[in-house]
């Protein structure tokens, strides 16, 4: 992949929970694989993660037709508890998600190094459409 010239994408999400609980479903395996899907004909049946720094994870995102699936792994560059995770994709794009508490709300910013693949609006699209899952997942459970 190229390293110059890359494009940054970001999406956010304001949850209605308190950071501790929003830290706890983004980082336990058994909330990640309630919530890790872009649509609801996707889902992701198998989750491992060890969030540290120097730490690794991987997710498995699948279609639930079978016809596809695809692990999301990548190793943890720097991790603050509550605060910030930055962390390499397996395909060398970088990630940075801030938490911000504000009450009992938590706000969610997560950029990440667009793919040369699809565009920008389609990865944009995707990204976003997980962070609501997750935002949906936090605040229904």
């Amino acid at each position: 992949m190229e390293t110059a010239n890359k494009t940054a994408i970001t999406v956010e999400a304001t949850i209605q929970s308190n950071i501790e609980k929003v830290w706890k479903y983004w980082s336990l395996p058994e909330h990640i694989t309630k919530w890790c899907a872009p649509s609801d004909d996707w889902h992701a049946p198998k989750a491992d993660n060890d969030l540290r720094t120097g730490g690794t994870f991987s997710t498995t995102m699948a279609a639930k037709d079978g016809s596809f699936s695809f692990d999301f792994a990548g190793v943890y560059d720097n991790v603050i508890g509550h605060k910030l995770i930055e962390y390499t994709i397996a395909d060398g794009r970088k990630v940075k998600v801030t938490f911000s508490s504000k009450g009992n709300e938590t706000v969610i910013v997560e950029t990440f190094d667009a793919e040369n693949i699809h565009p920008e609006e389609v990865q944009r699209g995707g990204w976003q459409a997980i962070l609501n899952n997750f935002k949906k997942y936090t605040e229904e459970n």
